[in-house]
């Protein structure tokens, strides 16, 4: 017998979100919280402007807790009315009422369903951005260390699966530092100033919050300078943006969103394809941190699979597909679409919760991950010095002439491919190296580690853009961590 109830997304099918602080964050219960601490930062906006009596607001506030409601009752009656605000205001109006009844008559007060749904769904992906912000930061100090210390740490480049030209890893783990980086900005940016507040009234006009500004015991002087005021005051209590106007059928914030988050798991994708290429048995030169029972296969004893980058591999590949139905749903009609709105919901749930867990993921990833430079070395010499035939090609060019460099190179290289004789040893029987160069300086120019160009430069210019303090985590470097905000908006 199942020990959960029917119907629980345990995540079985999604293990790399499962046990995240992104699944907690983005779960039913984190979703309903979240329309009850919109509804209750609504009441307090008013209550600040004088609209709502601030005893009402003290109330509602109070009892704004998901406890107090059967999520699964609001669940049910969204079927009946599209969406699950309706059901909310009418269970927490109940709740309200048991207590204050006069307090009751202010839950909901002008507003309508998407105001409310809109700004929860705000409230819920700031809550997971800076989460997947603090992983980012955690995963970028990670990476200056390792490009740090394997600086000059000698690797093969590979093109299209095969040896190109030597690199280093330093310069590998730069390369996958830069773009954790801008994407940690990027989120970083748009959790600043483009999650907005949603406050548009039953059609983006504010006339229900304004006509209770105008008549009864609670006008105020200027109902019309009301609506900018009290969207102003409801984004300081939620901690969001104000925008410029209702978004409500302008869904360009929610497709940024899915964006960025498609494209901060796309960067964590490549480092995770880069692990699961470097990490094959017969190349070596990295392994996943070992944990006892991790990456077992249920039928070979010996393997242990890549699971951590796998799992990110995989959110890497899903992301961007659910942010493709969010941009789709951009095509709002009117003032409040009839499905397009709606068909957000659960994609970007799916963004939230598989960026959340590929930045989890890749933090542990990062900070355990185990290098060895002596497979790097060996793996380096498989050609017998041909991954270093563009050197000697460029070397000989002045010396013979561009076209018979490339020509000599060329023969050799296949001759040694074919024959697997050393590069060295088929260049040294031709007879043409030796009228130009010794032993001792044709083994130079075939070593690989003096072959990796600018690769130490670039490496140091990434390094010397420092990250400033606030944005480095506490377990890497003892600077501090980024915070990290509530649901509610901190």
């Amino acid at each position: 017998m199942s020990l959960s109830p029917p119907g629980t997304d345990s995540g079985l099918l999604s293990p790399v979100r499962v046990g995240t602080a992104a699944e907690a964050a983005t779960a039913d219960e984190a979703w309903l919280q979240a329309m009850l601490d919109a509804e209750a930062a609504l009441v307090r906006s008013q209550a600040d402007l004088g609209t709502v009596p601030k005893e009402a607001a003290r109330v509602i506030s109070e009892l704004a807790r998901s406890e107090h409601l059967d999520l699964a009752a609001v669940a049910r009656g969204s079927r009946e009315t599209a969406n699950a605000v309706v059901g909310l205001v009418r269970e927490f109006t109940a709740v309200v009422a048991a207590h204050s009844p006069e307090a009751a008559e202010f839950v909901h007060r002008g507003s309508t369903s998407q105001d409310i749904f809109d700004t929860a769904l705000m409230l819920v992906s700031a809550s997971v951005v800076d989460l997947i912000t603090a992983d980012l930061d955690a995963v970028a100090a990670a990476l200056r260390a390792l490009a740090a210390e394997h600086r000059d740490t000698a690797l093969a480049g590979r093109t299209l699966g095969l040896h190109a030209v030597p690199t280093t890893f330093g310069l590998k783990a730069a390369g996958w530092l830069v773009p954790v980086e801008q994407a940690a900005g990027r989120l970083r940016r748009l959790r600043a100033e483009g999650l907005f507040v949603q406050l548009g009234g039953a059609a983006g006009t504010l006339a229900g919050y304004v006509e209770y500004a105008r008549s009864g015991p609670y006008a105020v002087a200027d109902p019309q300078g009301y609506a900018p005021r009290l969207v102003e005051r409801y984004a300081a209590e939620c901690g969001l943006s104000a925008p410029l106007l209702p978004w409500h059928t302008a869904r360009t914030p929610v497709a940024a969103l899915a964006a960025e988050l498609a494209l901060a798991t796309g960067v964590l994708g490549k480092i995770a394809v880069d692990v699961q290429s470097m990490a094959r048995t017969e190349v070596g030169e990295v392994a996943e941190p070992a944990v006892a029972g991790r990456g077992i296969s249920s039928a070979m004893p010996h393997k242990r699979n890549p699971v951590l980058a796998t799992l990110i591999r995989s959110a890497a590949v899903q992301v961007p597909a659910y942010a493709s139905v969010i941009t789709q749903a951009m095509l709002s009609e009117d003032e409040r679409s009839a499905g397009a709105w709606h068909a957000e919901w659960q994609p970007l749930r799916e963004c939230l919760r598989l960026a959340g867990g590929a930045a989890a993921t890749a933090r542990e990833l990062a900070l355990g991950l185990r290098v060895h430079p002596e497979r790097m070395r060996a793996n380096l010499a498989l050609t017998g010095g041909q991954i270093v035939s563009e050197r000697l090609a460029a070397v000989l060019a002045p010396v013979l002439g561009k076209a018979e460099a490339k020509e000599l190179m060329s023969g050799a290289s296949a001759e040694a491919a074919a024959s697997g004789r050393p590069l060295a040893e088929v260049l040294a029987a031709s007879g043409v190296l030796a009228r130009h160069y010794g032993a001792e300086a044709l083994a130079a120019l075939l070593d690989p580690a003096g072959y990796t160009g600018a690769a130490g430069v670039l490496t140091d210019a990434v390094l010397a853009d420092a990250v400033p303090a606030d944005r480095v985590p506490a377990d890497r470097v003892p600077a501090g961590s980024a915070s990290v905000r509530s649901a509610a908006g901190g």
